[in-house]
């Protein structure tokens, strides 16, 4: 069972009702933000972040899972932002070296999982890409900055701008949240 299936199954151990009852509550609340519908969700029926965030992806049609393959998302986030996907693919040719990683495109980002979310990849604007990192483990420096507003499921944020900027230091932060997230 992957991480996503155990998480639907979660849910509906967790609230008597199954995911498509979640997705159809969030449709009709009207909200079209996504993290109004999270905050919804939270607010109004006592989901997690996590959880929330599957509904509202699944409501959105934003998830991997929801169109024909995953590299077509991928594709799309770098529309229009072409000199960054270099950056991207030097990113997961390291990533690729440590071993189990579940690759979860959305709309917006990659998801990269352990049995948690340990990473996200997000060209964030036509001239930067931003790592951002889930450790509690990890010093804030620099380089190394903490996430703040930029993503509530990760505790550290990278900008990168070329490929070169994919270093030694950037792939040893990354491996140690996915050592933590195994």
């Amino acid at each position: 069972m992957t991480p996503e299936e155990k998480m639907i199954d979660s849910i509906e151990k967790n609230t008597g009702k199954p995911i498509t009852h979640w997705i159809e509550v969030v449709k009709k609340s009207g909200i079209e933000k996504h993290k109004e519908m999270i905050n919804y969700l939270k607010d109004e029926h006592g989901f997690t972040y996590g959880f929330a965030n599957l509904v509202v992806h699944k409501a959105k049609n934003s998830d991997a899972g929801s169109v024909a393959k995953s590299e077509d998302l991928v594709d799309l986030q770098y529309k229009g932002k072409e000199t960054l996907r270099p950056i991207y693919d030097k990113l997961m040719k390291e990533i690729s070296k440590f071993g189990e990683v579940e690759i979860s495109p959305k709309k917006a980002y990659v998801s990269l999982r352990g049995k948690k979310q340990f990473a996200l990849i997000q060209p964030s604007t036509k001239t930067r890409l931003d790592v951002g990192i889930n450790s509690k483990e990890l010093e804030i420096t620099e380089r190394l900055e903490k996430s703040g507003s930029f993503n509530s499921m990760c505790s550290h944020r990278i900008r990168l701008t070329d490929a070169t900027e994919v270093d030694n230091e950037l792939i040893g932060w990354l491996k140690a949240a996915y050592e933590e997230a195994k």
